[in-house]
């Protein structure tokens, strides 16, 4: 194990300073696929309880609150504490984050696997979500640190892939788990299958994974972290749990705080700035066109791939009656589909620029309305045949955009703010995950009663190729070319 640390250096060009190619911790294929890994780990777990809820329900008697908190709690404490996270690695060194992320994450993935009440499996995905933060930005800052021209293009396209297959890799894997039932282990596996695979991970991370660190960190920005916290948690803490628990007073009161913490934090960061020191979220960070506009992008895409992730989950298994195994299984089409586009991205964007995104939007839309036509035309007999068009064309479209935007937006992010420009980006896909669950599945969780599965399920549908449009129409506002 090399002690050798690649150190960035302030640059006054935003675009990302170089790492040192003769260094003898250069990302290396193997450390390319250990922080891969640990970008997987955290997605999949996101997904991975959609199937089992269900079952965690019935041999834990949550009851709907809580349910909604196993999946919203992990993913509000993940969004919170991503930006975070980067800072830390920047000031103690990625490699070391990443182990000490990597290693925690195995130990609450160990907990929830054995939470003896609800309320327990609560309190651990949520330390699982708080693990993952310290991990993921770690990955993203490290490529950007350690990579350069056509290297970083193709670690960021295997990244994007990555986080796009981990999605739909999470909700087929945890159907599998569940119907396997190891050694009696039931929904448990999903949680305990991360173990021996973390294990793996802390071993392949000591031997390959360069150490990077910023050349002149910042220190913590108290402030803002406490304030970006509060904005998040009176946002999404409220839309998780508001439908469950009928809407409580609580909830109105939190919606109610959002838009002044949100405002008290820009305007924080913004003095911090200002005075020459280094917010959390520094404004100037987000005048790069590149970040800002992947962000707008990229907060409708993945509000509406959570949000039917969800809805699928639960329309296949309480709908059409499909078990855990046949409910994954459904989604095997978008996963290969996705795992395509996202191998041809880069050669289609060097030679058609960011239109891909464009087309991908297009892709997706097709997709889902072949999958509506689907649901209208052959519910409650539909198949997982019937559903394997729409799915399979959706997943092409969604592969030839989300590799492509994350590569876009950290493109002109220098290297010593690799780990703020990488914790940004993921705050804002994972807040909008978590806002696609709540919203979306809601949605369709209140309509289901009054109008039926079918009918809640288009409707649902046909929200989503809303946003599909509205991701279509600003990725026309894209530079043509992309470095």
């Amino acid at each position: 194990m090399s002690d050798t640390t690649v150190r960035t250096t302030t640059h006054p060009s935003p675009r990302a300073t170089a790492p040192d190619p003769s260094g003898p911790a250069a990302m290396t294929p193997l450390g390319l696929f250990t922080v891969l890994l640990g970008a997987a780990l955290p997605l999949i777990d996101f997904f991975i309880v959609n199937v089992a809820l269900p079952a965690i329900d019935t041999d834990l008697a949550a009851g709907p609150a809580v349910l909604e908190l196993v999946v919203g709690g992990y993913g509000v404490a993940y969004a919170v504490l991503l930006v975070l996270g980067g800072r830390l690695g920047d000031m103690a060194g990625r490699r070391r984050l990443f182990l000490i992320g990597m290693a925690a994450f195995g130990l609450t993935s160990l907990a929830c696997g054995l939470a003896p009440t609800a309320w327990t499996l609560v309190g651990a995905r949520v330390a699982q979500g708080a693990a993952a933060a310290l991990m993921l930005p770690q990955v993203l800052a490290t490529i950007q640190a350690t990579t350069e021209g056509p290297r970083r293009a193709r670690a960021m396209s295997l990244y994007g892939a990555t986080a796009g297959l981990s999605m739909v890799a999470g909700q087929i894997l945890g159907g599998v788990l569940v119907a396997a039932d190891v050694a009696g282990s039931g929904w448990r596996s999903v949680f305990l299958v991360n173990v021996p695979i973390v294990l793996l991970g802390l071993v392949l991370a000591a031997r390959a994974v360069p150490e990077t660190r910023s050349e002149r960190p910042a220190s913590v920005d108290v402030s803002g972290t406490l304030l970006l916290a509060l904005s998040l948690v009176s946002l999404l803490l409220p839309l998780t749990e508001g439908r469950a628990t009928g809407w409580p007073l609580w909830t109105w009161v939190s919606l109610g705080v959002f838009p002044f913490a949100s405002a008290a934090f820009y305007l924080t960061e913004r003095r911090l700035d200002r005075l020459g020191r280094v917010p959390l979220v520094p404004p100037s960070l987000l005048r790069l066109d590149s970040l800002r506009r992947g962000l707008v992008m990229v907060v409708p895409f993945s509000i509406g791939f959570s949000g039917f992730m969800f809805v699928v989950a639960v329309a296949l298994q309480q709908g059409l009656r499909m078990g855990p195994v046949a409910a994954g299984l459904a989604l095997v089409p978008m996963a290969l589909s996705f795992f395509a586009a996202s191998l041809a991205g880069p050669r289609l964007v060097a030679r058609f620029g960011t239109r891909v995104v464009t087309a991908g939007g297009v892709l997706q839309a097709v997709g889902l309305g072949l999958l509506l036509l689907a649901v209208l035309r052959d519910w409650p007999d539909l198949g997982i045949v019937g559903l394997a068009p729409g799915v399979a064309v959706a997943g092409l479209g969604q592969g030839l955009q989300l590799p492509v935007l994350m590569r876009l937006m950290l493109s002109d992010v220098p290297a010593d703010r690799a780990g703020v420009g990488g914790g940004v980006m993921v705050t804002t896909q994972q807040s909008a995950l978590a806002l696609g669950v709540a919203t979306l599945g809601s949605l369709f969780l209140a309509l289901t009663p009054s109008m039926g599965m079918r009918d809640a399920l288009a409707v649902t549908l046909l929200v989503q190729l809303g946003l599909v449009a509205v991701t279509a129409l600003l990725s026309l506002r894209l530079p043509r070319a992309m470095r």
